[in-house]
């Protein structure tokens, strides 16, 4: 069997035209339709299509603050690497991950944390608005959920996209419960591709690219 050769741009308008056939006539709002579109052309599961939970005007928030030139804070350097660095310097956004600064390991060992944890911390010193990608560490989740409830932190959004079976779908609700603005991949599923793809769809979006 002999395949054809198909430039990027092309592998992608046709993915998005086949994730829209499988998807049938489903009704997904207009406004997270290409969150959702991008989260399954990123991992070929349509169950994200049923189990990312956006809280009220989540989009919008994450639009205006991208166009206000928002700082992005993951808890991998995985999740950093896949956020388009082009999409970032138009409108005058950055992304950090604090994961591997020496500050962050010697802070998580004198609190008896994780380095997620201590990354949260860091973030919240800031004092300025932020998109946090969480894509593998349930405990960085937690930990903006202290802070926020302790009014420390106030994020503008978070992406909570953690994997796994140890305080994942706990942490996912905590979020979710926290009044904290927010798109979350419910149950076990997430990762670090699908928390960088959430804040590529997102930046896509503030550019008005159309997806799918």
């Amino acid at each position: 069997m002999k395949l054809e050769y198909v430039l990027p741009s092309e592998i992608e308008q046709r993915s998005f035209a086949i994730i829209a056939q499988e998807l049938g006539g489903r009704d997904i709002p207009e406004e997270i339709r290409p969150v959702v579109m991008r989260a399954i052309h990123t991992t070929a599961d349509f169950d994200y299509a049923d189990n990312l939970r956006f809280s009220p005007g989540a989009v919008q928030i994450a639009l205006d603050c991208i166009r206000s030139g928002v700082l992005f804070v993951t808890d991998t350097n995985m999740a950093l690497a896949g956020i388009n660095k082009a999409a970032l310097a138009r409108h005058g956004c950055e992304a950090v991950c604090f994961m591997a600064d020496p500050d962050i390991a010697a802070a998580a060992k004198a609190n008896s944390t994780t380095r997620a944890a201590a990354s949260v911390d860091k973030a919240a010193a800031l004092g300025r608005p932020v998109i946090y990608a969480v894509g593998n560490a349930p405990t960085a989740l937690i930990r903006i959920c202290e802070l926020h409830a302790a009014g420390i932190f106030r994020p503008a959004l978070v992406i909570g996209m953690p994997v796994g079976f140890v305080n994942v779908v706990q942490s996912k609700e905590l979020l979710t419960a926290s009044g904290i603005p927010c798109i979350a991949a419910m149950g076990r599923k997430g990762g670090s591709n699908v928390a960088a793809a959430v804040c590529n769809a997102l930046l896509y979006m503030a550019d008005g690219k159309k997806q799918g």
